[in-house]
């Protein structure tokens, strides 16, 4: 078995591409239909356009990308200004702060500043 990635669907998975390729600061591969990025310690984002062949379900999980960040609040107002919407205020926790966004496409991800 190969190492496990992520996997995002998307309605435009050029344009979300573009989105996480810059939040992220990572260069964008294409390879054949789906946009990669390669994330941290080598794992994968891999951003396709699902079948049209069935429906896909809605997204009311609890499994989500989060992205820690050295600055949080710059980090927010980056996504903010590439399309994100923020679904609440930075939050102070015990292990760090944080705020849950939703990506251009209504993908909820969660920035984090460890606690130092």
């Amino acid at each position: 078995m190969g190492a496990p990635f992520w996997v995002l669907a998307s309605e435009a998975p050029a344009a979300l591409a573009r989105f996480y390729s810059q939040l992220l600061n990572v260069p964008v591969e294409v390879k054949g239909s789906v946009q990669q990025l390669t994330l941290s310690q080598g794992q994968q984002l891999v951003i396709y356009q699902p079948s049209t062949q069935r429906p896909q379900p809605a997204q009311h999980g609890r499994l989500a990308l989060c992205l820690p960040s050295a600055n949080l609040q710059s980090s927010l107002e980056q996504a903010l200004a590439q399309g994100a919407r923020a679904l609440e205020s930075i939050r102070q926790e015990s292990f760090g702060r944080e705020v849950w966004i939703e990506d251009p496409e209504g993908n909820r991800l969660l920035l984090l500043e460890w606690a130092r």
